[in-house]
């Protein structure tokens, strides 16, 4: 993990230090073979759209990532052709999701 990685890293987030490069990898995995596209539908809230084959994959990694971090709300839908996954946070954490939107951009699927 790189000091950038580490600097969007809230205080909220109980996950041992040492776990985080690995849960950072697997969100950069899901972005890299998952992700179709991102909206920023408002400064709280990021929709991904998923390939559906890799829910169960998604429903894994975020239940995880709700656990050590409460501030994000996962909100599923079936969209038909892809797995529409909403992202919340509150505006204490509008840095966070920022954050991650960077990182899920320069890593989309094509």
């Amino acid at each position: 993990m790189t000091t950038a990685d580490q600097g969007w890293v809230p205080e909220a987030c109980t996950l041992p230090t040492v776990e985080r490069p690995l849960r950072l990898a697997e969100f950069d995995d899901l972005f890299a073979t998952a992700l179709r596209g991102q909206q920023r539908l408002s400064p709280t809230v990021l929709r991904w759209r998923l390939d559906p084959a890799a829910e169960a994959t998604a429903r894994d990694l975020t239940g995880r990532e709700s656990s050590c971090c409460s501030f994000f709300t996962f909100t599923y839908t079936d969209d038909g052709d892809t797995v529409r996954l909403d992202v919340e946070v509150s505006t204490a954490h509008v840095d966070v999701l920022d954050a991650l939107a960077g990182r899920a951009a320069a890593r989309v699927a094509t």
